[in-house]
């Protein structure tokens, strides 16, 4: 069993680019342990700027629900007290990566985890999937939804069945006896077409 905590995270923000100012406005993750979600972070977030009518239809999140939250600065002490130093997963990483290391900067903390993309797993996992976006994996996989997307707790949650399913996957297909973390990293470092080599020697290897 992979009994070690992971902690999968979603962002929803004003902008793609913090380096131009964009802020978080909502944070959520789960947190897996055996295979399980056994815990949960959610809350909006304060930016201290307005959100665009764009961002208010895409999320549905509204200037007036982040008025009265607390400010990231606040919100970001909390979340980094709960990933503490478990490795971090993400859909499409390299944005929730950009985002966290902004705000975590804005409070003088870094990061000290290391993240995976579950987009670029499941690249490899699933080749055959129509395309690789959430909702499409979600639906691929027949994860459970009650239909919810751009809210960061519901993306956090099917992202963690996601990554559930792919380890699933992976141990029904090679017969190994553990996935962890590393693996699904190196996994999705490699490319697609040495992926099932590459997991039938881990196969070998644990015997």
């Amino acid at each position: 069993m992979n009994t070690f905590p992971v902690i999968v995270l979603d962002f929803e923000t004003t902008g793609l680019a913090p380096k131009n100012g964009d802020r978080a406005i909502e944070i959520g993750a789960v947190r897996i342990e055996g295979n399980m979600i056994t815990d949960r972070f959610q809350s909006l977030m304060n930016p201290g700027c307005r959100i665009s009518s764009f961002i208010e239809s895409y999320t549905g999140i509204t200037n007036d629900m982040v008025e009265a939250a607390p400010p990231c600065e606040e919100v970001m002490e909390q979340f980094a007290e709960f990933i503490g130093g478990h490795p971090l997963v993400a859909h499409n990483a390299s944005f929730d990566r950009r985002i966290l290391d902004a705000e975590l900067g804005y409070i003088g903390r870094s990061r000290n985890s290391s993240m995976a993309c579950s987009m670029l797993a499941a690249r490899r996992v699933y080749p055959h999937a129509p395309n690789h976006k959430l909702g499409t994996l979600v639906r691929y996989c027949a994860i459970r939804t009650d239909g919810t997307f751009h809210r960061a707790l519901a993306d956090a949650e099917m992202t963690g069945h996601l990554w559930i399913a792919m380890i699933d996957e992976i141990k029904n297909t090679y017969g190994l006896n553990q996935v962890p973390f590393d693996l699904m990293r190196e996994l999705s470092a490699i490319t697609r077409a040495k992926a099932p080599a590459y997991l039938a020697k881990i196969a070998g290897e644990q015997g």
